[in-house]
Order: C-alpha cells, then structure tokens, then sequence
C-alpha cells in the first residue's frame, strides 16, 4: 500500500500551503481579480433624457465595466458616493451596425453593459 504513504499527505499540506490567501473578506472582490480597487468598475454616470426622469424617484444610471457583476457595482457605489444601493439592475447594452451617411459604409457602434442604481428614498447622488 505503498500509494498511501506518507508522501501523499505532504503533497496535500504543501498544495494547501501554496493556495493564496485572499486579500479581502468578500467573495466580490475575487472576480476583481483578488485587488479590491473599485475605480475601474463604475466608467461614469450615464445622462440620458430617460436617466434625469428616473433620478426623481432615487435611480440613477451608470455605465459600468463589462466584466462587472451587480455586488462589485454595489460595493464602488458604496465606496465612491458613501450611500448605500437598495438594488442594482444590469442591463447589456447590444452592438448595433449604423450606416455611415457620407460613404455609404457600415461601421459597428459599440455595446456595453449599464446599471440602474436604486436608492432609498432621502439618499443622492451628485451627478455631475
């Protein structure tokens, strides 16, 4: 029974001893890629006509990263605004083709992703 050694254990506790402690307590934060800077996932606020209505009744619109998931949004808000969201809604913004007017060509506009960030009532945001 010689597969069952003592050997086998000691790779276990080195292979245990190799794997890289997080560098925060949230599971968000290790889709960050274990960093924890938040700068990169909100790109900016989003001013539509449909975005200025909706901030009267506490919702605000961002364009945020593509990688981004809603905790990682909820989490930069509360870092960079220091309110905190009642619910985030995430929409993927579709890639379209668009005809150039001049030339006749067809060019791709990009897509993205964009967040709806809901507040409780008394909470702002300055979107400037």
């Amino acid at each position: 029974m010689a597969l069952f050694g003592k050997k086998t254990e000691k790779k276990v506790e080195q292979k245990a001893a190799t794997v890289p402690a997080p560098t925060s307590g949230t599971p968000a934060l290790r889709s960050l890629g274990g960093g924890g800077d938040l700068s990169h996932v909100l790109k900016h606020v989003r001013i539509t006509e449909k975005a200025s209505m909706q901030q009267g009744m506490n919702v605000y619109a961002f364009d945020v990263a593509q990688s981004a998931t809603k905790r990682d949004i909820m989490l930069a808000v509360r870092a960079l605004y220091k309110v905190t969201p009642r619910k985030v809604a995430v929409v993927n913004v579709p890639t379209k083709t668009r005809k150039n007017m001049r030339t006749g060509r067809e060019g791709l506009k990009r897509g993205g992703k964009k967040a709806y960030v809901y507040l409780k009532s008394g909470e702002t945001i300055t979107a400037a």
